[in-house]
């Protein structure tokens, strides 16, 4: 029997990978549900040549377009985000892959698990946000989540449950690895979303150049394997070959290398345990005469520290982090505010929004609601 896919946010970047994955794999894979925000031309193109049984499109002013672009197929067209909480629920549906971007996918990520859907999980505000929630749910529902996060991936793995000293996370360093703070003040969007080594979207990007993509993952590490923060570091390794470590108690370490390509951890995802063929380039170890590593500078990038810090205190604290950071990046998309401003206001809203030692999932929504309130604040105020 072939493996029902759904691929929430299937006009992302790892969305549209995926359906590479499922096309060179049609024995093993079929599309069942494919799902986007905006994007609507992208998703009736993906819904013709894969013929899936629903699409969804977030943006409901859009759904009249994508009705009548798919008005001559048998698919099933719907719009909303309730309309998308829903879709996961479906029987046929063996996988949710979440490849939305940010706090939007914590809810349908909520319904699969309670529907008891394998999660290929890609977006890691759902663990950012609420970690104790998902494992908690994961665990009573008896439900599987796989990482699809590179780096996750690579420790998934390399991982022996037993006598782990630590989890080691590679990070690119971005496109300012090198930078001063004197030439951090005055970088642009233009050159904060060019990465040296993966393609991504621009907010998963930006976070990138930021370094918060990386505690995002320290965050997600945590629910992941089990470990605690002290258990977790971050290594800058800029040729992106070796994509993350584990580290044994007797001293060994164990990596997993390959070349920056998406495809594989979702592959992996959706095969585990099995390992299925995959096309495109191989390591060729002879081009890499050299492969560095280096601490990062948490002084230069000052959200690895926040999140550190975050993950620390925990309760709704992450939640917090989270929802300062999508404003923030949004603004200095919009440049209306600096590349190192964006820390600033994400460190006085952790400050400025009530702490919750033990949130349920509405203390979720009415921190994330408030935290992006006085955020947005923050920024219009230019920090006053």
């Amino acid at each position: 029997m072939k493996k029902q896919i759904a691929i929430l946010g299937s006009t992302g970047s790892i969305g549209t990978q995926a359906l590479q994955v499922i096309e060179e794999h049609p024995d093993l894979y079929e599309v069942y549900a494919l799902t986007a925000n905006n994007k609507v031309d992208l998703l009736a193109e993906q819904a013709r040549k894969f013929q899936p049984e629903v699409v969804v499109i977030a943006n409901e002013d859009k759904y009249g377009i994508l009705k009548e672009a798919l008005a001559d197929l048998p698919i099933k067209v719907y719009a909303g985000a309730e309309a998308l909480c829903q879709v996961v629920e479906a029987q046929p549906i063996d996988i949710v892959l979440t490849a939305m971007v940010g706090y939007a996918g914590l809810k349908p990520t909520i319904n699969a698990i309670k529907a008891r859907k394998t999660i290929a999980l890609a977006n890691k505000e759902t663990l950012v946000v609420a970690g104790e929630l998902i494992t908690a749910l994961a665990s009573q529902y008896q439900t599987p989540i796989l990482p699809v996060d590179s780096e996750h991936s690579a420790i998934f793995q390399c991982l022996e449950m037993n006598n782990v000293h630590k989890v080691i996370l590679t990070a690119s360093g971005g496109p300012f690895r090198t930078f001063t703070m004197e030439q951090l003040q005055t970088v642009t969007k233009e050159q904060a979303l060019k990465h040296p080594n993966w393609s991504m979207g621009a907010k998963i990007t930006i976070d990138s150049a930021s370094m918060m993509n990386k505690g995002f993952e320290v965050m997600e590490a945590k629910w992941l394997f089990g470990v605690t923060p002290e258990q977790i570091e971050v290594v800058v390794h800029p040729q992106s070959v070796i994509h993350s470590m584990v580290e044994f108690e007797d001293g060994a370490v164990k990596a997993q290398l390959g070349v920056p390509d998406m495809r594989l951890p979702i592959q992996y995802a959706f095969s585990y345990p099995k390992r299925e063929s995959l096309s495109g380039e191989r390591l060729d170890f002879a081009k890499y005469h050299t492969l560095t590593f280096e601490k990062p500078d948490t002084t230069r990038f000052r959200n690895l520290a926040l999140a550190y810090e975050a993950l620390h205190q925990g309760g709704n604290m992450p939640c917090i982090v989270n929802a300062a950071n999508e404003v923030v990046v949004a603004a200095f998309l919009k440049d209306q505010i600096s590349f190192l401003g964006m820390s600033e206001v994400i460190e006085k809203s952790m400050a400025k929004v009530p702490f919750i030692k033990t949130p349920t999932y509405g203390d979720y929504v009415s921190t994330d609601a408030e935290t992006r309130r006085i955020a947005a604040e923050l920024v219009i105020n230019g920090m006053k």
